[in-house]
């Protein structure tokens, strides 16, 4: 089957779901880089992002009921299950940097969680995109996504490096342990965000 023959399905159900997931990670992402950059209503900003990492498990479980429940899927049933469970890895992660940000009664924001909250929210945009382009756009669109994806990581990944090299150079030990923590949590989320990437284009390329 021809990728162009799945991206328009009789029964769109699972974009519209998957595209709601996307959205849902999207505003995530859009809550946990204010809380980073701005700083402030800490508790309020985890307890929303909190609020999403759960309706993020309520889509997923209606991706999963669905998928059981249909014969004939415009996908393979476990590339479906497989995108959704990998996408909301990403929120999980996301909730688990502000947990950590809020629980260590971190002061203030660093210029490295800054840099990879902005990072964090432009790959996800890139997701976004990504699989609105599964309805509308199709296979290149889709390749050059995934692709500014794995740059991002790839920039979280010196990001990481150089900070955690830097508050080594500190003194103050338990602050150090509290901000790698929270640094290697941030980073991880842009490596879920790769893994989403990547199992976007090998379903591609299985199905062109």
């Amino acid at each position: 089957m021809g990728f162009r023959s799945w991206i328009v399905p009789e029964d769109k159900v699972f974009f519209d779901l998957l595209e709601e997931e996307s959205s849902n990670v999207a505003n995530g992402a859009k809550v946990l880089e204010e809380m980073i950059t701005q700083f402030d209503r800490l508790e309020e900003r985890r307890a929303e992002l909190k609020q999403i990492e759960h309706r993020g498990d309520e889509i997923v479980h209606q991706i999963y009921e669905k998928v059981n429940a249909t014969f004939v899927t415009p996908i393979d049933q476990d590339d479906i299950t497989k995108l959704a469970s990998l996408y909301d890895d990403v929120l999980d992660f996301m909730d688990a940097a502000a947990n950590r940000i809020v629980l260590y009664e971190i002061k203030e924001s660093t210029e490295a969680m800054k840099q990879f909250a902005r990072i964090v929210a432009r790959s996800v945009a890139e997701i976004h995109a990504a699989f609105v382009a599964m309805r509308h756009r199709g296979a290149k669109e889709i390749d050059q996504r995934c692709i500014e994806v794995d740059t991002l990581e790839n920039e979280a990944d010196v990001i990481l490096n150089d900070s955690v090299a830097k508050l080594f150079k500190g003194s103050d030990v338990i602050q150090i342990m509290k901000l790698k923590e929270i640094y290697e949590e941030l980073e991880i989320v842009t490596d879920r965000c790769e893994d989403v990437s990547q199992e976007l284009r090998d379903i591609v390329r299985r199905y062109t």
